[in-house]
């Protein structure tokens, strides 16, 4: 794991877990989330559309095997699932932004149910550029979520309605390589929610990114 992305998640994880470091550990939440944002766009300025495809890793174990339009799909549906259906309990960007047209998805899941070709066929027809826009949104709400929530909120767990309310909207797969997540989530308070999905489950998916990039680099 990069090193300075890897001290600041350890950083943020001490700072919430108390009263009076909780904003300071905001703070550097989301000094993190725009350093890995910016690495995000790196890509949309230095890659070719159908770099956002490619899997040189695809029989590999590991995040990098999978390609970059999935990966950016896949971490904000996941945050955009977690903030507003688990924590916020209000409608996701998703739909209320009618994304799934904008970007020409034919799935509403988090990919999880996805693998190998399955993953290059799905990302090729999506619009990157709405792809972005997706990604842009999904972040600036979950921000304005966490902003709001006191060192009281954090304690919180997931209730028995939100998390069949998750299971009624379908945006999680009932395959075995999906399904599972509904539980990891739904045991976990609103601060360990903050500590993956949020922060440590965008470094993992956007190292992996880097090391899919670097690769093509290589291959050009």
């Amino acid at each position: 794991m990069n090193k300075e992305w890897s001290e600041q998640n350890k950083r943020i994880q001490s700072l919430i877990k108390k009263a009076d470091t909780l904003e300071q550990g905001k703070k550097v939440l989301f000094d993190l989330r725009n350093d890995l944002m910016n690495t995000l766009l790196s890509f949309r300025e230095n890659l070719k559309r159908e770099d956002f495809d490619s899997m040189p890793f695809m029989n590999a174990d590991g995040y990098h095997c999978k390609n970059i339009a999935y990966s950016i799909w896949h971490i904000f549906r996941i945050e955009d699932i977690v903030a507003h259906t688990l924590i916020n309990g209000d409608e996701e960007v998703f739909f209320s932004g009618n994304y799934q047209n904008r970007i020409n998805s034919p799935i509403i899941t988090t990919g999880n149910e996805l693998i190998k070709e399955q993953i290059s066929n799905f990302t090729k027809h999506l619009n990157i550029d709405e792809l972005y826009s997706y990604s842009a949104d999904v972040k600036k709400s979950t921000e304005d979520i966490i902003r709001n929530l006191t060192y009281n909120n954090l304690k919180n767990n997931v209730t028995e309605y939100r998390k069949e309310k998750l299971k009624s909207l379908g945006v999680v797969s009932s395959d075995e390589n999906a399904v599972w997540l509904i539980d990891y989530w739904c045991n976990k308070d609103v601060r360990g929610l903050i500590q993956m999905p949020f922060s440590r489950h965008w470094i993992m998916h956007i190292e992996a990114c880097l090391r899919i990039k670097n690769k093509l680099v290589l291959l050009v």
